[in-house]
């Protein structure tokens, strides 16, 4: 029955749930407008939601460094694309494991992957092993391996969808029937677990996509510059726009004078080029994260 003060308090729901998304929404408009900002008006105005000059001088550069940004786009989009395959599978066999209770040591197993979301190695004694043992500086397994690949918390997400979620008969049936693990994980648990793998895929996706942070720690300026993704290419123009410069040599053969490079909107014009697949795909999926983080958060 609807009353007066159900009424009140959905419109209260429905503007509270507006603001939100309005700041949600917001802040991707104004790097867009940012970006088609001329240079001189928005380091005179500072930003706007509606630039008083319009430029697109910040996609230009882009498109004469293009074999330097196109280079870290592509590099982008294969680590993303192998690392969020390889850490869902991973995530998926791990979870699958410890969700099988009539197995001995699965609770130690379970004891030890959450004390690994309480304390860790260190930023020291990780980058000593990865480099020192694993030498995997100035190699794409740097961007793939450290921190990335497997997620406490996407295997707790996971165990719990799959012990609560999918009924312990759908097994045992396939067991009596004469199926192996393998045949039930691939052929009844995957199936059935594809909400809470678009979740995690998507989680892993987003985290592989804005890294930046193991390019700065394992990739050196020259061994690894061919590594470089877009975040890292954007990270090192944060910190000195002078990269850009060093490679405007192809902008001074079109006769582009460098000294005026827009150092502020194409930070802008990259980050809009950098979030663009992240838009377009996260509404495919945001149906399966709802659900996926609604019944994997589940604990019994």
């Amino acid at each position: 029955m609807r009353t007066r003060e159900n009424r009140v308090t959905q419109i209260i729901a429905h503007l509270f749930c507006g603001f939100i998304a309005l700041c949600a929404i917001l802040p991707f408009i104004l790097l867009i407008t940012s970006s088609i900002t001329d240079e001189a008006w928005a380091t005179q105005n500072g930003y706007s939601f509606f630039p008083g000059e319009l430029s697109l001088e910040a996609y230009k550069y882009i498109g004469v460094q293009w074999d330097m940004i196109g280079r870290a786009y592509f590099m982008t989009l294969i680590v993303t694309v192998i690392g969020t395959t390889v850490s869902v599978l991973i995530t998926t066999l791990f979870a699958y494991g410890i969700s099988q209770t009539n197995i001995p040591g699965m609770r130690t197993v379970n004891f030890l992957l959450i004390f690994t979301m309480l304390f860790n190695g260190g930023l020291v004694a990780t980058y000593y092993m990865y480099v020192h043992y694993l030498s995997i500086k100035d190699t794409i397994w740097a961007l793939l391996i450290p921190s990335l690949l497997l997620n406490a918390f996407n295997v707790i997400l996971v165990k719990n969808y799959i012990s609560y979620s999918i009924p312990g008969a759908l097994k045992e049936a396939a067991t009596i029937d004469g199926a192996s693990e393998f045949k039930i994980f691939a052929k009844i648990i995957m199936p059935l677990s594809l909400p809470i793998i678009a979740t995690i895929g998507l989680m892993t996706g987003l985290s592989y996509w804005n890294d930046w942070q193991n390019g700065l720690y394992y990739l050196s300026g020259r061994g690894g510059a061919h590594l470089n993704t877009i975040q890292i290419i954007l990270n090192n123009i944060n910190e000195n726009i002078q990269v850009l410069q060093q490679n405007a040599s192809q902008a001074q053969a079109i006769g582009a004078n460098t000294s005026q490079l827009p150092s502020t909107t194409i930070r802008m014009a990259i980050a809009a080029l950098g979030i663009l697949p992240i838009l377009v795909l996260y509404p495919f999926f945001q149906r399966y994260f709802v659900k996926g983080i609604t019944l994997g958060g589940v604990k019994e």
